[in-house]
């Protein structure tokens, strides 16, 4: 299934998440595809996640505290977390977040965009 809003994207095929961000994520935006983790995470148990940042601007601060309590409370449902962006402080924001999750972690440039998708597809 595809939802597409605003600068988002949300692909769910089974356990696999792909949620393509372009442009700012504002708090609104958690209301609209958290739900759709959740209820994957809910259906799967543990998910893998792709998430692909095109011209990313960051985080309003509800986007952020917003942010903060799913990592908070799924600190242990993703099973791999790749992350493509073209940003240094997007690399780096990888390198944080495996304070907040059990998940395996790791960055990708955007011209590795396919190896990303096929590493996060991987089973655990």
């Amino acid at each position: 299934m595809t939802i597409t809003f605003k600068g988002i994207e949300i692909v769910e095929e089974g356990k696999f998440i792909h949620l393509t961000i372009a442009g700012k994520l504002e708090k609104e935006d958690y209301d609209i595809f958290v739900p759709e983790i959740d209820q994957q995470i809910k259906q799967y148990g543990k998910i893998n996640l792709l998430l692909e940042l095109i011209d990313f601007h960051g985080w309003t601060a509800g986007a952020a505290w917003e942010d903060t309590k799913f990592s908070v409370r799924h600190f242990n449902d993703i099973e791999r977390l790749a992350i493509v962006g073209d940003k240094t402080w997007e690399k780096g924001m990888a390198y944080f977040s495996k304070v907040f999750t059990l998940a395996k972690v790791r960055y990708f440039d955007i011209s590795e965009r396919e190896k990303a998708e096929a590493w996060a597809r991987e089973a655990e």
